[in-house]
């Protein structure tokens, strides 16, 4: 009969012991892991707690590090990294690292379009009549004028200007600018200050009122005699020598000049005429939206020996676009446009006029969008917290693009002029056919036979070479380059079916395109 081992001989216990003392190691593995895990929770809640007592809440959520690292979670951390604060009690660079965030956080605010504050922020760093502290993308212009102004002001000497572009594209502003640097720069070279006359010509009611204007602020004028026209005394005060204590420049900005070509060409011409008299300190400056004006006025006026320096403010890139609206928005504490919409408003303003205000409007179109879309969520969960993520998106840019320009091209052939809109229908019937491209000279018997059978007095030739040179600018014709005007080929940009919906609506352009 098998002798039964004895406890102290059974090799199966001490496989079973073995394995009890396996597992109750792993049991007390997992004991000392949880007690572990438990104390860096309970560390974590302190530090919250800790953060809470000592008055630092935090609104927003923040990034926290490893319990691990954290030096009251620690038992080996040293004396001197806990320290005391000015109240006495004890500070963790954990804590004092919590409290350098908040305050960084209070200063970057979030962006909340419920919130009125913020979206009337957006609304006048986006605003038309908010004028930058600097213009960019204007700095060449801007310097080519100032150099002018500078050296008409060294060398007391008059001079005229002309300044040209499309409308939007930072005339008026610059010349604010350049305003500002001459009297500064008049300043800093021990030179009296220029008085300065700025006139919108579209305020005038009438165009002569320009002189009385000039003479009102010329300091000299306001002792002349009173019988005389503005005019004449502006030409008696600039025909003798003044006393050196009145010999300030004069710094004459008429702005909207368009005006005064439209009503009274005399004018014009006498107003560049002050600049020619023996004794004259006026330094003019014409700003217009005319490109052509100088050329369309440059042999009077040259023939007056008055003849302007011309600056031709070109329309704004889509670079350059996107970067006014970025400088517009970056002051902001906050982020209310993505990239991309930005991106896709500049594009298309670009495209069609590059005009800066129409992209302003845009802009704050899009801005409203939002505005109304957020107040239906309100309407519908009027407790709820603000959605993350809600900027001006795509969707909202695209709706506010389609709603300002319901097609870039119609806009802009209504826009025209009348004698412009005759030249358009004259380019649409002469590429009907299989011929794509024409001479100015072809043009302009189709244009002539227009006005003729409508019995309107065309433009002479020289006028309509002009008016074509506009519409290349626009982007509704293409000239080609030539010695001779009348040899230029002329090619259609646009399709006759946008040139037809933007005349239908009148008889006489309806009856052109039959």
């Amino acid at each position: 009969m098998p002798t039964i081992a004895g406890p102290s001989s059974s090799p199966q216990k001490h496989v079973v012991g073995s394995r009890s003392e396996i597992i109750g190691g792993l049991r007390s593995a997992e004991v000392n892991t949880s007690r572990k895990r438990k104390l860096r929770s309970d560390s974590a809640a302190e530090v919250a707690a800790t953060t809470v007592l000592s008055g630092n809440l935090i609104s927003t959520p923040m990034k926290w590090k490893s319990p691990r690292r954290c030096a009251v979670s620690i038992p080996k951390t040293s004396n001197e990294e806990i320290k005391e604060d000015s109240n006495g009690k004890l500070t963790s660079p954990v804590i004092s690292a919590v409290k350098n965030l908040s305050v960084c956080l209070d200063v970057k605010s979030k962006w909340n379009p419920r919130d009125d504050d913020q979206m009337k922020a957006v609304k006048e760093a986006l605003h038309v009549s908010k004028a930058p502290s600097t213009v960019v993308c204007r700095e060449d212009e801007q310097r080519r004028v100032f150099e002018f102004v500078k050296g008409c002001m060294e060398q007391k000497k008059a001079g005229s200007l002309y300044i040209c572009g499309c409308p939007g594209t930072g005339k008026s502003l610059s010349m604010e600018k350049v305003r500002q640097q001459a009297e500064d720069w008049a300043k800093q070279a021990g030179l009296p200050c220029p008085e300065t006359v700025s006139v919108n010509c579209t305020s005038l009611t009438k165009t002569t009122d320009i002189f009385s204007k000039i003479l009102g602020n010329n300091e000299s004028g306001k002792k002349a005699n009173g019988s005389s026209s503005p005019l004449q005394q502006l030409r008696s005060l600039f025909s003798q020598k003044q006393q050196q204590s009145s010999s300030k420049m004069m710094l004459i900005i008429a702005d909207e000049m368009d005006y005064l070509i439209t009503r009274d060409r005399g004018v014009l011409h006498e107003l560049f005429m002050l600049t020619t008299l023996p004794f004259s300190r006026c330094i003019l400056i014409g700003v217009a939206n005319a490109i052509d004006l100088a050329d369309r006025f440059l042999p009077k006026l040259k023939s007056l020996n008055c003849k302007p320096l011309v600056v031709t403010f070109r329309a704004y890139s889509k670079d350059q676009i996107l970067r006014i609206l970025q400088e517009r928005l970056v002051a902001l504490p906050f982020v209310a446009f993505q990239s991309n919409a930005l991106e896709i408003c500049a594009r298309k303003v670009s495209a069609a006029s590059g005009d800066m205000r129409k992209a302003l409007c845009v802009c704050r179109s899009a801005l409203e969008i939002l505005e109304i879309e957020v107040r239906g969520s309100i309407d519908q969960e009027p407790q709820g917290p603000a959605p993350e993520g809600q900027v001006v998106k795509m969707d909202h840019m695209i709706a506010a693009l389609s709603k300002t320009f319901k097609s870039p091209v119609v806009d802009t052939i209504q826009s025209l002029p009348q004698h412009q809109q005759i030249i358009v229908c004259s380019a649409a019937k002469a590429f009907r056919g299989s011929k794509k491209d024409r001479t100015i000279a072809e043009l302009n018997k189709l244009y002539l036979e227009i006005c003729k059978s409508s019995m309107i007095t065309p433009a002479g030739i020289t006028e309509f070479t002009n008016m074509c040179t506009v519409l290349n600018d626009q982007g509704i014709l293409k000239l080609s380059h030539a010695r001779d005007d009348k040899l230029k080929r002329v090619s259609l940009r646009v399709d006759e079916a946008d040139i037809t919906f933007a005349l239908k609506e009148i008889r006489f352009f309806r009856n052109c395109l039959l």
